[in-house]
């Protein structure tokens, strides 16, 4: 019951924009020492056969349920777009300036314009009306559902080049900063694939 009351709440929170095409917007990985940060952007349908049960914030369900849930939203989408901004990129212009650079491809990348854009907590400049949620993948179903595609699409990424960077243990933190992995920084240095941004006060964790 509760879940579906989540559900209920999500959807609501949508269609009280009183818009045809609402598109939300949510990133993974703007805390992880390795690799790029990911954006989805998605617009989904909004009647109630089409509304997908289990739906909620990414970092409340488990891998294998965001799994399960990624390939639904994929096949009832209307349009949706992901975009990865490397680790390059992040050091060049800051983590923050990075995601919205992410979050303004994958508004223009859409295949369908929407009326209006649910964005989690970041403001970004765009042609088209937008809306800064905190906590927003806790609050509209679209936010919620691309914060399911960026948090698998990085994932994947993460786990699809995983073996080149076995002494840092990708494969599981994910490029997060853990202890093992500050550690193994320490001992092996930086991969071409760490945010040397991040790491300039490592010496002191």
């Amino acid at each position: 019951m509760i879940e579906k009351n989540k559900i209920t709440s999500l959807v609501q929170y949508d269609r009280a924009q009183n818009c045809k095409l609402v598109a939300g917007i949510d990133e993974a990985g703007r805390g992880p020492l390795f690799g790029p940060v990911t954006v989805a952007s998605c617009i989904m349908p909004l009647d109630d056969d089409n509304i997908i049960e289990g739906i909620n914030d990414s970092k409340k369900l488990t891998a294998k349920k965001r799994d399960k849930l990624y390939d639904e939203i994929i096949s009832k989408a209307i349009c949706y777009h992901v975009a990865m901004i490397d680790n390059n990129r992040i050091d060049q212009i800051n983590i923050l300036e990075a995601t919205k650079e992410g979050m303004r491809e994958c508004v223009d990348s859409l295949s369908v314009k929407p009326n209006i854009v649910l964005i989690d907590a970041v403001k970004i400049d765009c042609d088209i009306p937008t809306i800064s949620i905190i906590k927003g993948d806790a609050t509209s179903y679209n936010i919620a559902c691309a914060s399911i595609l960026a948090k698998v699409s990085r994932d994947r990424y993460i786990d699809s080049i995983a073996d080149g960077y076995s002494q840092y243990n990708i494969a599981q933190n994910k490029g997060y900063p853990t202890k093992e992995h500050t550690q193994a920084v320490k001992k092996y240095g930086p991969s071409p694939l760490h945010r040397k941004s991040f790491l300039k006060n490592i010496d002191k964790w």
